[in-house]
């Protein structure tokens, strides 16, 4: 599988995403302190702000990679602190959707703007140009990941 790269800069690739996404992992959870909310609230809000339409418990549940029932628990704390709402869908009054209310995407918006002002300030340690290198590689190794 390797016979085609460098085995030394595969490892070393790896190993830096790997740092770099513990690292940021770590700092979005302390950032998530601050804002009384837990990594799986914190995900959950998030899939359902990006998804089009008003998203089913089970589709969330599949995007978390959670049990059915773990979802459902997690919606319910979601739902009591008023960041989102449940919905009978118009067709099937059987499926419930779940809509993002307003204070879930201030929630969303407060703790990405923490995440980026900490990610600025470690920024402000590399040059401009350094800066515009990584983007150009991340973009690249994202373009590449999304085909597979």
């Amino acid at each position: 599988m390797l016979q085609n790269h460098d085995k030394d800069t595969v490892f070393e690739i790896e190993s830096l995403l790997r740092t770099v996404a513990t690292t940021v992992r770590k700092r979005g959870r302390a950032i998530l302190v601050d804002f009384e909310i837990t990594p799986p609230l914190f995900d959950a809000l998030l899939w359902i702000s990006k998804h089009d339409v008003d998203m089913t418990i089970g589709e969330l549940s599949t995007k978390l990679g959670l049990a059915y029932s773990t979802t459902t628990d997690l919606v319910d704390r979601l739902e009591k602190r008023e960041f989102v709402e449940r919905i009978r869908d118009r067709e099937d009054k059987r499926v419930v959707r779940l809509r993002l209310l307003i204070k879930g995407q201030e929630v969303i918006e407060r703790v990405l703007d923490a995440r980026r002002t900490y990610l600025a300030g470690v920024l402000d340690h590399i040059a401009v140009s350094e800066q515009a290198i990584v983007l150009q590689a991340l973009r690249l190794l994202q373009t590449h990941l999304e085909r597979g």
